[in-house]
């Protein structure tokens, strides 16, 4: 059996998971300053903290918090939107 190229490979761990996200929320201007907003990131700190585990759970907390995208996100990744939740912040 034989992959086309094209095809892509769904992100699978955690960090993989969130860049791949972060790249979609930023694909969208009005996204990206929403997600921007929210966090209290600004362009400069976002490239210093795109590593950071904080930055990756505020993606997933990000997309976790308004359905529409966290569907869009998923399908543009190729990944369940169940796929995103477990990694969002729970309250206690």
């Amino acid at each position: 059996m034989t992959i086309p190229k094209d095809s892509p490979v769904p992100p699978t761990d955690r960090d993989t998971l969130a860049l791949a996200a972060l790249g979609w929320i930023l694909s969208d201007g009005e996204r990206a300053e929403r997600f921007l907003a929210l966090t209290g990131l600004t362009p400069d700190g976002l490239r210093s903290a795109i590593g950071d585990s904080a930055t990756h759970q505020a993606v997933f907390d990000f997309l976790a918090a308004h359905e529409p995208d966290l569907v869009a996100a998923a399908d543009a990744l190729g990944v369940a939107p169940q796929a995103l939740v477990p990694h969002r912040s729970v309250p206690e």
